[in-house]
């Protein structure tokens, strides 16, 4: 078809580049409005980085140990002085042979409490950070540990007051890795200590 009239052809032009341009967005989600994209990005980064922060926890559990700053306790082989020298005095101290000392998180640096058995380390609990806590154990879901780890070496319901709480437990080797969810999308704590 040849077009003679000047008019129409700057309309035909118009109408092909508005169907060219449509084409365009959709094909390619990058040209979303930056707050839409930044979005998206910023939940597959929080994905990914707590993916990172659970496969933390595998390799050093076979020693009895949490990854980062408490690297060098041991599960049934530190003690409560070294604790202490490493991470200072509780902000709340365990009343009894059963509590936890508790290590509240802070600026970005997770949380833990720790309970002993004759002065040695009987349990650690990673109760993660409180800012950006969905780049951490707040990013966790069942789903992510199941399909990264596998199925776990057991699942237990747990009551917690008037919470009802799964416990997935995973063994590696001597010790096991107790994932405790308040809901599939919701990890509380996780919990190291001998099997």
């Amino acid at each position: 078809m040849r077009l003679k009239q000047p008019i129409l052809k700057i309309t035909l032009a118009a109408a092909l580049t508005t169907v060219v341009g449509v084409g365009a967005v959709i094909a390619n989600p990058g040209l979303l409005p930056v707050s839409q994209a930044a979005t998206a990005s910023a939940s597959v980064t929080d994905s990914g980085q707590a993916l990172k922060t659970l496969n933390s926890f595998y390799k050093p559990a076979l020693k009895g140990q949490f990854p980062g700053s408490v690297s060098s306790l041991t599960v049934g082989k530190s003690t409560r002085q070294e604790v202490s020298k490493l991470l200072g005095e509780p902000e709340q101290k365990g009343n009894n042979a059963d509590a936890f000392d508790v290590y509240h998180a802070e600026m970005g640096h997770p949380g833990y409490a720790i309970a002993y058995k004759l002065d040695k380390i009987r349990e650690i609990r990673y109760l993660g950070t409180n800012v950006e806590r969905q780049t951490n154990i707040g990013g966790i879901t069942m789903s992510m540990l199941k399909k990264n780890w596998f199925a776990p070496s057991s699942t237990t319901t747990i009551k917690n007051g008037k919470l009802k709480q799964t416990k997935l437990t995973y063994v590696r080797g001597d010790y096991k890795l107790e994932f405790i969810f308040n809901s599939s999308t919701d990890l509380d704590h996780i919990n190291l200590l001998h099997s």
